[in-house]
């Protein structure tokens, strides 16, 4: 009877350890930064990088920059519909409204990598800096993985702007 007990419990701690590992996010302040990552990259082309960031504060915050080890530049940008075509712009900053939650994703903002210090596939991560102007700044690890197309267009919490902040 007593090893039937055991089995449920050990299946219960191994889950709890487990949990953290699952987890990817970091916090700043009263910034959430959820789950960085970014496709593979082809040889000697930009590749792109996006996660979420929850401002859980009272104040509105901006990401004002970004950059890697792994790249010689990363550059906020967001796309938009002009004259029907879509249009990748670079922009100065990423609005982060008090009390919303901001998607950088594709067909949205997203942080352009360019100039990668080597081919990543998915498995690998590399770790990039991000800026704040009130937080300040905080390095997370962006993992490389292949996200399906249901996942292309974010999806979940959204600020009031859909997630493209005001550009600059």
């Amino acid at each position: 009877m007593k090893r039937l007990l055991l089995v449920p419990a050990l299946a219960a701690a191994l889950l709890a350890a487990a949990t953290p590992a699952l987890a990817h996010e970091f916090t700043l302040g009263a910034l959430v930064i959820d789950h960085p990552w970014a496709r593979p990259n082809l040889p000697n082309r930009p590749a792109a990088a996006y996660v979420e960031i929850t401002n859980g504060g009272e104040t509105a915050d901006r990401l004002l920059a970004a950059s890697s080890p792994a790249f010689e530049t990363v550059e906020l940008h967001t796309m938009e519909m002009a004259d029907g075509v879509m249009k990748m712009m670079r922009v100065e900053a990423v609005e982060l409204p008090a009390g919303a939650t901001v998607a950088l994703a594709p067909g949205r903002h997203h942080m352009m990598l360019f100039g990668a210090a080597g081919n990543f596939r998915p498995g690998d991560s590399f770790p990039m800096t991000l800026s704040f102007e009130a937080a300040g700044e905080i390095e997370v690890e962006v993992k490389v993985e292949m996200k399906p197309s249901s996942e292309m267009h974010g999806g979940g919490h959204r600020s009031d702007d859909g997630g493209h902040g005001t550009k600059h």
